[in-house]
């Protein structure tokens, strides 16, 4: 589930300095250091670490009503940014997700960056595909730490899927050989730019590879993904065609209304009963100034997956490899407030969040979070502290089978996210 490379994006280099520290235009500065090779060629390097203690009152536990503790390195990425030209850029990031599980460190994004103005660019490799706000995020760039397994995933987030086992399947008939991306990643290319004056409305639109699975999808139908975004107040201003869904205030009143869609031809389901997935979402961001200088920062998201052409009960149940996406509706909503003072290093910024999750042959879920995260460095230092309640964890973000069953669980978590 950003994950995003936001490391010297359009910064000027001073004559002849060798070393110096790049701020890409975003408010939330994130800094890496930069080496200047001539006028024109430029690298610059990154890194980004989110890491946590939680504690869970799982019921499920060995005696029973327990408290189930432990401690993970969330993610630890490397960042490496370049320009070869004016016009031309690349960038190379990594990503060790949930390391602490034994996960292998893997090439999250590798584009080459053709941008030639406001209006229109092109970049090609793996890259996001356009979908809504979370996934343009990533984790460091939303205001929970615990950003994803909210809401479903798009078909580019199941690139693990072959390690889960659904409801009622047998595990020796998981997919194997193909996923349709990974971290919400793709292979393809994205256009994306500003549209009518001042730069109000954005847009991203691209093609990518789909699901690689010669099974389900023999004919390699790709997968397509728009995303269009209206800046009713200040302009939001991020590298390329990602997002942030807080800028602390450095960036004024905020209110976008964004709109996005994916759609590929046999994208789930199995060799006998493949379908054809659309996932359209609908997000909200708006960031007010109070005269008081506290933030108020208010989120919204919806969701509702299609998938045409199957049959889902037999699809999750059945003896055939099954590539299962989400099929229902979602929302996620949040309410923050940045108190003005600072105390300490840091200002503190509590929080109320809920999500539910609602399948058409599955149960439903839900969870509410409150908390507080402690500001030191906008996206860069921030240590979040936050209680959770609900069944979405025990019923998990995957498996959307037709007897899934989880109780009500309450958790502690404390999270640090650092990024250079």
């Amino acid at each position: 589930m950003n994950f995003n490379s936001r490391v010297a994006f359009a910064q000027r280099l001073s004559a002849g300095a060798l070393l110096l520290v790049g701020l890409y235009a975003t408010p939330a500065v994130h800094a890496g250091a930069t080496f200047k090779i001539d006028d024109t060629k430029w690298l610059s390097i990154g890194a980004g670490l989110k890491t946590s203690f939680a504690a869970v009152d799982d019921q499920a536990g060995v005696d029973g009503d327990k408290w189930d503790t432990d401690f993970f390195l969330n993610n630890i990425r490397l960042y490496l940014n370049g320009q070869l030209y004016k016009y031309i850029k690349l960038t190379f990031n990594t990503e060790c997700h949930n390391c602490s599980d034994g996960g292998s460190v893997r090439v999250l994004d590798a584009i080459a960056r053709f941008e030639f103005n406001d209006y229109f660019n092109a970049w090609f490799g793996r890259t996001l595909v356009p979908a809504e706000r979370t996934e343009l995020d990533g984790p460091f760039y939303n205001p929970f730490f615990d950003t994803f397994g909210k809401s479903p995933f798009e078909p580019a987030d199941n690139g693990l899927q072959g390690n889960t086992t659904f409801p009622g399947q047998d595990p020796s008939n998981l997919i194997t050989g193909g996923a349709a991306g990974q971290f919400g990643r793709d292979d393809g290319v994205v256009l994306w730019g500003s549209l009518i004056p001042n730069k109000r409305l954005k847009y991203a639109i691209g093609a990518f590879s789909g699901l690689d699975n010669d099974e389900i999808n023999p004919d390699s139908e790709l997968q397509y993904g728009v995303r269009l975004a209206y800046n009713f107040w200040n302009i939001e201003d991020n590298p390329g065609y990602y997002t942030s869904s807080t800028y602390y205030g450095k960036s004024g009143d905020i209110l976008t209304l964004g709109v996005s869609n994916i759609y590929g031809r046999d994208l789930a389901g199995t060799a006998t009963t493949s379908g054809n997935f659309r996932g359209t979402a609908v997000d909200l961001l708006m960031e007010k100034v109070l005269p008081n200088e506290g933030v108020v920062t208010l989120l919204g998201e919806y969701k509702n997956y299609d998938i045409s052409s199957w049959d889902e009960v037999a699809a999750r149940s059945g003896a055939d490899p099954c590539f299962c996406l989400f099929d229902g509706n979602s929302f996620s909503t949040g309410l923050l407030y940045l108190i003005p003072q600072q105390i300490g290093i840091g200002q503190f910024q509590p929080y109320v969040r809920g999500s539910g999750v609602y399948p058409n042959s599955s149960s439903d879920r839900y969870e509410v979070e409150t908390g507080v995260n402690y500001v030191i460095n906008g996206h860069n230092a921030r240590v979040s502290l936050f209680y959770q309640y609900g069944d979405l964890s025990s019923k998990g973000i995957f498996n959307f089978g037709p007897d899934v069953e989880g109780d009500a669980e309450s958790a502690v978590k404390l999270g640090i996210q650092l990024q250079l």
